[in-house]
């Protein structure tokens, strides 16, 4: 019987073992199948990461080499105080010197055209505002205390930056002052600070004070305008717009047969630049702060009586804008501190962008040199030029 019993185990054993290789080739599969599933998962993780991680690497590598071989000929980076640097290009010779400021999130290559063709006359100067272009953004740890006052990317602060870079480059004062957009917003806040620096103020397409009670203006500006700059901004910090650039998807605004090779790389620079588009974006959150402390300046501080006012202005304020919103520009601006106005109508180019390189020009360039040089017929609403 103990025999018998014994004997069962030991003839179980074979068919344990029959049935292990069967076990075996049903599992297999299994785990076969299992470790493709994670090495496909692994490999699709890794081709995301280096995507998410190589573009803005070769990007900021890309930008650190261009910085210091796009920097415009003849332009220097001046050091303002307080680790401070900004960005600054005269061409020209003569008084008094003609300083221009350009529109919300525009580098100084705006005035390409009418620097050039002022600077026979007398001398020009173009700048970038901090954090636009070649100006470096102020330290965070680093106060001139007028911050407590005026906000960054505010007017207020804006006129102080510029303040300090003119004087640190010794250019010649009085000077004649003209500004775009939000740089004629700087230009009438400087001259109400600084009346004794400035001896003509001229305004280009000036952004009017109450602009921004307009609830049709709020939309756009806030709920079109500001996310596609962000989405700018983020595009540039991911390194998207610079493949974008170069697959033709993405073309710098400042192009055409008068723009050098030199200038459209730098453009495409600066779109690829996310310090550059955030400090843009900076500009137009707060423009209706800065609009609000110029407001604010011609109340409290009136304009010298010895500045003269010269307006340029067109029938369309931006071709990418709503009619509507145009004529609210066009025609909302209303000078009541003018001594003289001079009105410049350009409806073939809007302002901001391409009509300080097309059209108005041969108006701002001929307000600009009879200023200079001093013979400037003085009517309001004709234009400042001797027949």
């Amino acid at each position: 019987m103990r025999r018998r019993v014994e004997a069962r185990p030991a003839c179980s054993r074979p068919e344990a073992t029959k049935k292990d290789p069967e076990e075996k080739q049903h599992r297999q599969p299994e785990a076969t199948r299992g470790r493709t599933y994670s090495s496909v998962l692994l490999n699709f993780g890794k081709c995301v990461l280096l995507l998410i991680i190589i573009p803005p690497f070769l990007n900021y590598a890309s930008l650190q080499r261009e910085e210091q071989m796009l920097l415009p000929q003849g332009g220097q980076v001046v050091d303002v105080g307080l680790g401070q640097k900004m960005h600054l290009l005269c061409k020209g010779r003569g008084k008094p010197v003609v300083v221009l400021d350009a529109p919300a999130g525009m580098s100084s290559d705006t005035w390409l055209h009418v620097q050039e063709s002022v600077s026979s006359v007398t001398q020009v100067c173009t700048y970038d505002r901090v954090g636009l272009g070649f100006s470096k953004r102020a330290f965070p740890n680093e106060t001139t205390g007028t911050e407590k006052v005026w906000g960054l990317s505010t007017t207020g602060r804006m006129v102080d930056d510029l303040q300090r870079l003119l004087r640190a480059a010794n250019i010649s004062m009085p000077f004649i002052l003209a500004g775009s957009e939000l740089g004629a917003l700087n230009s009438r806040f400087y001259a109400h600070i600084h009346d004794v620096q400035v001896s003509d103020l001229v305004l280009i397409d000036p952004i009017p004070d109450e602009v921004f009670e307009e609830q049709q203006w709020n939309e756009y500006w806030y709920g079109k305008l500001l996310p596609s700059l962000h989405a700018q901004q983020l595009s540039a910090a991911a390194g998207l717009s610079r493949i974008l650039i170069i697959l033709g998807v993405l073309e710098p605004s400042i192009k055409g047969e008068n723009v050098s090779e030199e200038v459209v790389q730098r453009q495409k620079y600066l779109l690829s630049n996310p310090v550059h588009q955030s400090s843009a974006v900076d500009e137009h959150y707060f423009m209706n702060e800065s609009a609000a402390q110029v407001r604010d300046i011609t109340k409290f501080k009136p304009l010298s009586s010895m500045i003269s006012v010269s307006v340029l202005t067109g029938d369309l304020f931006d071709q990418q804008m709503p009619e509507h919103l145009n004529q609210v520009l066009s025609a909302g601006f209303v000078c009541a501190e003018c001594r003289w106005t001079h009105m410049c109508r350009q409806p073939e180019c809007s302002v901001p962008v391409m009509a300080l390189v097309c059209i108005l020009p041969m108006c701002l360039v001929a307000a600009l040199s009879c200023l200079a040089q001093r013979n400037c017929l003085r009517s309001e609403g004709t234009m400042p030029v001797k027949g």
